[in-house]
């Protein structure tokens, strides 16, 4: 990792918003973490301050609501908190009752993937009023082994670090100054109160090292477990492949904007 491809990310944001003339601006989600820290700063760099609104969303209570505030203020971008608790425990109600209905529970499944939906709803309601675009915030390790939520934080408009390991954003991070104590913050998804390592059984170190080298690693077997079980997280919605006429597909050289 070297400048030089920090360089070429911010030059990558600006020239996505110049080719989306109609975003003024970026909403990103800060968790505390370092992968928003990060994306929050390339985008500064690339758009301005004034144009990366913060938006910092607890459950109830976050246990990085302090690292997120400080983030925001070490940026110096606006933000504001919105608590998503009230949304969240209306929604794990409801759906529990219609479970009952039909003779089912419910699991961790539901109970922690919900949060980051509602996060991503949020996000895209204040990016809708204000005229801004959605930042995603995921890393290549995450995204490799389906450690996101589908339709939560998986999603957004852009995705600065979407092809860099955790190991890479962290050197992203020093590269461009970000104070060493938050970037080599230990991960955690902000939610469940446990980090990630933890959850997911292996280091992010081993899971890095085999995305790049295709080495065998402490931990492989659960790895590749997870990467296949994922795909569907990477793939999107599947389309019933048609043969239908699609008009727009046989003229698209022909549409100029």
């Amino acid at each position: 990792m070297d400048k030089k491809t920090v360089n070429s990310i911010v030059s990558w944001i600006k020239e996505y918003f110049q080719n989306n003339s109609f975003a003024s601006g970026v909403v990103i989600g800060m968790s505390g973490g370092k992968d928003s820290l990060i994306v929050a700063k390339l985008c500064t760099l690339a758009l301005g301050k004034e144009r990366v609104f913060g938006v910092i969303m607890p459950n109830n209570e976050m246990v990085d609501k302090p690292d997120a505030v400080k983030t925001c203020e070490l940026l110096g971008i606006p933000y504001t908190t919105i608590n998503i608790y009230e949304p969240y425990n209306f929604i794990i109600e409801s759906v529990n009752n219609a479970l009952k209905q039909c003779n089912a529970e419910l699991n961790s499944v539901t109970t922690i993937n919900t949060a980051p939906r509602i996060r991503m709803t949020v996000l895209y309601a204040l990016a809708g009023s204000l005229g801004y675009l959605v930042a995603n915030t995921s890393n290549l390790s995450e995204s490799s082994v389906g450690y996101t939520t589908k339709w939560g934080d998986n999603v957004g408009d852009f995705a600065p670090i979407a092809n860099f390991t955790k190991t890479e954003v962290c050197e992203i991070g020093i590269l461009l100054g970000l104070p060493k104590e938050l970037v080599e913050k230990i991960p955690s998804d902000g939610l469940t109160n446990s980090s990630d390592e933890d959850r997911l059984e292996f280091k992010y170190a081993s899971l890095d090292h085999y995305i790049r080298t295709g080495e065998k690693v402490e931990g492989l077997e659960k790895i590749l477990k997870m990467h296949k079980l994922s795909e569907h997280k990477r793939t999107g919605a599947v389309k019933f492949e048609s043969h239908l006429k699609n008009v727009f597909e046989k003229n698209e050289e022909k549409i100029v904007c």
